[in-house]
């Protein structure tokens, strides 16, 4: 039933989906640019279409009202911005006892344009020792999809380089409201020495 409504979600949308998800049984799926309320509607259209199980977080406020128990059912996690204390902890717990996860994250966490990414996704992957799956939502081009699949390093910059390369002609629905793919780690590990 889910991969109907996705297929019908896509033909709606006009939207094709191009690459293909990893063979991994848990990962990281980071997705961007985050820009509009439907980006939730063609991630979960993807990953039904793709035989993928999402799990996602999303603020707190969105599980609160008349369709809480729906988002519930839909593989969402709800997310306190204002004391997100122990979610990484909670999310890698999960990880470790799923056989099938796809830990779905937009980075910007936000649809309105800020100045940098958040880092959990990242520190999801790594203490969990999960794969990071590139994928995107929108566009003009009405094309949604998958991109490389990459393994954390210890090069933080190198690492994000990769996502930078691949999100540098992703446009998103409004690409206004797009946060460029920049960790305000990365200007910290650049100033450290040696």
């Amino acid at each position: 039933m889910k991969r109907l409504l996705g297929a019908l979600a896509l033909r709606l949308f006009r939207t094709r989906v191009v690459g293909s998800p990893p063979a991994d049984p848990v990962y990281v799926l980071v997705c961007a640019p985050h820009t509009s309320n439907w980006d939730l509607v063609l991630m979960l259209a993807i990953a039904w279409t793709s035989d993928i199980h999402p799990v996602w977080m999303g603020k707190k406020e969105m599980f609160d009202g008349p369709l809480g128990w729906l988002f519930h059912r839909l593989g969402g996690l709800a997310v306190d911005r204002e004391d997100p204390t122990g979610i990484v902890d909670e999310i890698v717990d999960a990880a470790r006892v799923r056989d099938h996860m796809a830990l779905v994250i937009p980075p910007e966490g936000t649809r309105k344009s800020g100045t940098h990414w958040k880092s959990g996704f990242r520190r999801i992957a790594a203490a969990a020792d999960i794969p990071i799956v590139l994928a995107f939502v929108g566009g003009p081009d009405n094309t949604c999809g998958f991109g490389p699949r990459l393994e954390v390093t210890e090069d933080l910059v190198a690492d994000m380089d990769i996502l930078r390369a691949f999100y540098a002609d992703k446009k998103g629905f409004r690409p206004s409201r797009a946060t460029p793919p920049l960790l305000r780690e990365e200007s910290k590990s650049e100033s450290t020495p040696g």
